[in-house]
């Protein structure tokens, strides 16, 4: 990233975004309280949202269903409607910003083709579309235990159908997160825009025809830029990011993997976890490029990660990697729902810059650095970032402003160069100091497992 591009990144959000997204919370705030009992403020709210759809084609119906709703017609259809429109809304918020970035970086971006999808467990899809529209009748603070649990049965239906697997997942983590906060009535502050980001998304899944299962066959070279750990009290999944070099070119992709667990075990030994994949915990551990062959790859960039169709390459350096492919490698376009502004996360190389408290700075501009998002199992720490002078990370929009996300840093610690990637300890921890610790702790993840075989053979 060039200073002028810092210059133009760090310039404020691009004209709309702060009243897009104030529409974004008047809808919001309106299914806090509940589409049963508008009031005028909460129904001026939805006009407004809809009268900003008013050149578009959900302008119309955005409108019809607005109206009904006010006059206490509330249909799952006129839900799915505004649910649209929500999601519209932050799809241009999203679009702005990620233009920003591809401009700012020089970044050239494919176009995303539509998936066709399939209309599988219709009746399932059609009962979790039904406690989606009860619970924006009811509202967030009208959310009661009986509510939540009338969810189950549905959701765990979808767990068991592979093509429904993200829309199960999503509505078992809302359904969770209410379970927990219930009754809601009794919340001091409720995460509107989250559970609003949620019951949206869960709408449009849900709609028939929703579970798109299309995907390429790519084979090529996979150049690994960097591992972005998401760690939560039952789960971990590391996303990786890379430059897949095939024949079509070098384009930007990005593939995961993913395992449960318990909130116990945290740090290093949380790669344990993920031993099903060996050939890409070998790549990350020793910074190797990976060989695929024969494997999907979705519209959106994402690569379904398959071990038996990878074998460890040579040894690639990420920083030299990334200074010559990230200009050249193409971005993939992105789906209709994934078009939100919390989901930018576009890698990006860093050099030359110093770093002063929370921010990265280059030529008189800053851009804060998100210190939240460095995971506890690898060795990239805040203390290196804050000595490193380049750096690959992953540029996101939160709250409201830009930040960076290391993935690698290059640092000069005691007079001495030094680099560190999240995924070097994929293999166990190569620092003494933290080898010595985990030894200490003992085997977390063997003894549970250990545990768990044992249940299993009474």
């Amino acid at each position: 990233m060039q200073a002028v591009g810092l210059e133009e990144l760090t310039g404020g959000a691009p004209a709309g975004v702060e009243e897009a997204l104030g529409l974004v919370d008047g809808f919001d705030a309106a299914l806090a309280s509940g589409f049963g009992r508008l009031g005028a403020e909460q129904s001026a709210a939805l006009a407004a949202l809809a009268g900003a759809l008013a050149g578009a084609p959900l302008g119309g119906p955005a409108a019809e269903a607005v109206e009904k709703i006010a006059a206490g017609a509330v249909a799952e259809t006129h839900l799915l409607t505004l649910a649209g429109a929500r999601t519209a809304l932050c799809g241009s918020v999203h679009d702005a910003l990620l233009a920003r970035v591809d401009a700012t970086v020089g970044r050239t971006r494919a176009e995303c083709a539509a998936a066709e999808g399939d209309d599988v467990a219709a009746n399932l899809l059609a009962g979790c579309r039904s406690w989606l529209a009860e619970l924006a009748i009811a509202g967030w603070r009208g959310v009661d235990h009986d509510l939540v649990s009338a969810a189950d049965q549905f959701v765990e239906g979808l767990l068991r159908e592979p093509r429904l697997r993200g829309a199960a997942v999503l509505l078992d983590g809302l359904a969770a997160e209410l379970r927990a906060s219930s009754p809601v009535a009794t919340m001091e502050t409720i995460p509107e825009r989250r559970w609003a980001d949620l019951w949206a998304r869960g709408m449009l899944l849900t709609r028939s025809g929703a579970a798109a299962t299309a995907a390429e066959e790519v084979s090529g070279r996979l150049l690994l830029l960097g591992a972005d750990v998401h760690e939560h009290g039952t789960s971990v999944q590391v996303q990786v990011h890379g430059v897949l070099e095939a024949d079509g070119g070098a384009r930007l992709v990005r593939t995961a993997v993913a395992a449960p667990k318990v909130d116990t075990i945290t740090g290093p030994p949380m790669w344990r976890l993920l031993d099903a994949h060996p050939t890409l915990l070998k790549a990350l551990a020793e910074r190797r490029c990976l060989n695929v062959t024969g494997m999907a790859l979705r519209p959106g960039g994402d690569l379904i990660w398959d071990d038996g169709k990878a074998r460890a390459g040579k040894e690639v350096d990420p920083f030299a990697m990334a200074r010559v492919q990230l200009a050249e490698a193409v971005a993939p376009g992105v789906p209709p729902l994934d078009r939100h502004p919390v989901r930018i996360a576009e890698p990006v190389f860093l050099e030359g810059y110093t770093v002063n408290g929370t921010s990265l700075e280059l030529d008189g501009r800053a851009i804060d650095i998100d210190f939240d998002r460095l995971p506890a199992c690898g060795p990239v720490t805040p203390e290196l970032v804050r000595a490193s002078s380049s750096c690959i990370g992953l540029v996101r929009w939160d709250g409201g402003a830009w930040r960076v996300q290391p993935l690698a840093v290059r640092a000069t610690v005691k007079k001495k160069p030094v680099e560190a990637c999240t995924g070097d300890w994929a293999l166990g921890p190569t620092d003494p100091k933290v080898l010595k610790a985990t030894n200490r702790t003992g085997d977390a993840v063997g003894v549970l497992r250990e545990r768990a075989g044992r249940l299993l053979r009474k």
